[in-house]
């Protein structure tokens, strides 16, 4: 009953202490307003002068573009990719000559590829495990 008491004098002096400060001694301002600032921030030559494209500070024999980037950049399928990558699966390619449908009523079908795995589900190698030079 006493730590109750004492932890909520305690949180009462808190709460009003907090309430005793002014907002111009936390946050004191100045004369002038915001449009004042932002007018004093220099001329429109030299907003213009920052804002134009040559001005970038981009050393052109180090920049990477974006598409060299991308393969650089970690995301989940690339890290599954590398920590467990599909086992060699060869493939059968198969094609389908035209032919009529053996329905009740014969309907031309075209020819068509088609590819078929030669297990019949992917193996994953383990984390490690080599899968190439074998």
């Amino acid at each position: 009953m006493k730590k109750i008491t004492m932890l909520s004098v305690i949180g009462l002096v808190f709460l009003l202490s907090a309430c005793s400060t002014s907002q111009k001694e936390l946050l004191p301002t100045g004369e002038e307003t915001m449009r004042d600032i932002w007018n004093k921030g220099g001329s429109e030559a030299q907003l213009q002068y920052y804002r134009d494209s040559d001005n970038r500070r981009i050393d052109p024999v180090n920049y990477i573009s974006s598409n060299e980037q991308s393969a650089y950049t970690r995301t989940a399928e690339n890290e599954i990719k590398n920590l467990f990558p599909q086992l060699p699966n060869p493939d059968l390619i198969m094609y389908v000559y035209p032919h009529l449908s053996t329905s009740g009523e014969p309907m031309p079908i075209p020819g068509y590829s088609t590819v078929i795995p030669f297990y019949g589900r992917v193996q994953y190698a383990q984390p490690g495990e080599r899968t190439r030079g074998l």
